[in-house]
């Protein structure tokens, strides 16, 4: 069939950089172990699959430098590791105690099968499954784009330098992983404000993302809308979201996530079964949490306890459905569009990747099935990222794109407002102290030179993002103000050993075994020129 147009799917794996060595188990570094069981590996998977069975597929994908720096970091593996060796036993147990409750024994049977197929593509890539996506990206199908170092919000820092750092320690941290230079970037929450690009382009950086009304206010307006890339007026291309699949997707409503045979999140295995049975499962403090073993399905608008049992072949029906219906509605919206444009428009589908396999447990499944049946239905679009769109239509419409964020409101309240405002202030200071102490020992070695490295660290890890939109939500604000406060008064306690000629290596050596990120970094991105 003649092609008409093309679909973009943007996914956008991030999670902050939670490591904490000096305790036995932390129950924040669940975050990471739960995405790398839920979406990660079931990700790579698909991805994988698609290229055993010659299945054209396109697909971009940040994996952010506090991602990429936790995904190979050898404790973290190692923990890691131990806890899908726990599921994997619960699991087993789990199929021995449903095996006369049929309602409950297939379920058991997926979880075991699901959690040994983890084990399996854990251990082809010895702990580090960055190779996998390495591996992907290098056979040219799929493309891996870089974010701000910590996925800090750029608009709010009010230093052109720490800004411009944070572009400058993410791509030389993305060359480390994936052994060449990133052509894109995530900006963390898409947030965007004038000049931005420029740090872009220095990086030689071609393309970034966007939220729709980043581009639809852009001046002039583009001709096209969110249906084709506008460029910078440096060159550097930006893509925006399309609300259409945003909404079929994202929305708990009225998204496909949403359906009422899908796996219910929020009732979990912790809590229905007896305390003794499974506590070996728990953290050390014994609390009931949520495992991951999930065995209800959405069922409708009733209380936990009254959802109904999940089934495994209803779901998965209702994901290849659904994926149909989106390459439908794709296929029409795309035709559409060709007729009113006169060329051939890009769709661009943006999603935190955790939503597929984490929130959306079918997630990965919808989108296997989303590109299976775009080639075998012989659709009238392709699947492309931007670096293909823009080698194909090099021509595009200048712009100055607008302010604008991806978050509640669009712009940049949710990083801003009186339950975070306090941190600006600190995080601010931070900055221009790092760049008064780079610049004032440009040619350090040493105790100096580490503390100085670590120093840029710790102010890293206090500008990440995270910890303002986590104030902002109310989910874990005492974890969130309680890193900020740390790295700031990590930072300042680093700053006056420096400046009073006073290092103390103990304190800095204990640093850098517990807030190890960018363990190549230089701190001389910070020197003022």
């Amino acid at each position: 069939m003649h092609n008409k147009g093309y679909w973009c799917l943007q996914l956008h794996a991030h999670l902050p950089f939670v490591r904490h060595p000096d305790f036995p188990d932390f129950l924040e570094e669940d975050w990471l172990y739960e995405a790398i069981t839920e979406t990660y590996i079931p990700l790579l998977s698909v991805f994988e699959n698609f290229v055993r069975d010659n299945i054209n597929f396109a697909v971009t994908m940040t994996i952010t430098p506090s991602l990429a720096n936790m995904l190979a970091d050898p404790l973290l593996q190692s923990r890691y590791y131990a806890k899908l060796n726990k599921l994997i036993e619960l699991s087993e147990k789990e199929v021995l105690r449903t095996i006369n409750l049929p309602q409950f024994h297939p379920v058991a049977l997926m979880y075991e099968e699901k959690f040994k197929a983890c084990r399996t593509m854990w251990e082809k890539y010895h702990g580090n499954i960055l190779t996998g996506f390495k591996n992907l990206q290098d056979a040219g199908k799929i493309e891996i784009i870089t974010c701000c170092a910590t996925h800090v919000f750029l608009p709010l820092m009010n230093n052109e330098i720490a800004q411009q750092a944070q572009i400058k320690i993410a791509v030389k941290d993305y060359e480390k992983h994936f052994g060449r230079k990133p052509r894109g970037i995530w900006l963390a929450e898409c947030a965007y404000t004038y000049g931005i690009e420029k740090f872009l382009k220095e990086e030689d950086i071609r393309f970034f993302f966007l939220e729709n009304h980043g581009i639809m206010y852009a001046i002039p307006r583009p001709k096209y809308g969110v249906f084709a890339p506008i460029y910078c007026h440096n060159g550097v291309a930006v893509f925006s979201r399309d609300t259409e699949t945003a909404q079929q997707v994202w929305s708990a409503e009225s998204g496909y996530p949403g359906d009422v045979d899908y796996r219910e999140f929020y009732r979990d295995l912790a809590y229905d079964l007896d305390y003794d049975y499974i506590r070996p499962y728990l953290h050390s403090d014994g609390v009931r949490r949520n495992i991951g073993v999930k065995y209800c399905r959405i069922t409708g608008k009733v209380p936990l306890s009254d959802k109904q049992p999940y089934n495994p072949q209803w779901a998965d029906n209702k994901a290849k459905m659904h994926a149909q219906n989106f390459v439908f509605n794709r296929t029409k919206q795309i035709e559409h569009l060709q007729n009113i444009m006169h060329k051939e428009p890009i769709v661009v589908s943006m999603y935190d990747a955790e939503l597929f396999g984490h929130w959306w447990f079918e997630g990965p499944n919808f989108i296997n099935y989303i590109f299976r049946n775009i080639q075998e239905s012989n659709a009238s679009f392709s699947p492309i990222t931007p670096i293909q769109y823009l080698d194909k239509f090099p021509v595009n419409q200048v712009c100055q794109p607008a302010p604008s964020s991806w978050g509640d409101k669009g712009y940049y309240e949710v990083w801003l407002n009186p339950k975070n405002d306090w941190i600006y202030k600190h995080l601010h200071m931070a900055a221009d102290r790092m760049i008064e102490i780079a610049t004032n020992n440009q040619n350090a070695y040493g105790l100096l030179l580490r503390a100085l490295n670590q120093a840029a660290r710790e102010l890293l890890l206090a500008q990440s993002s995270d910890w303002a939109f986590i104030m902002t939500t109310g989910t874990m604000v005492e974890y969130a103000e309680k890193r900020t406060k740390e790295h700031i008064y990590n930072f300042t306690t680093l700053y006056n050993q420096i400046k009073g000629n006073s290092i103390d290596e103990g304190f800095l050596s204990n640093l850098e075994y517990i807030n190890n990120i960018f363990p190549n970094i230089d701190y001389k991105v910070y020197t003022k020129k």
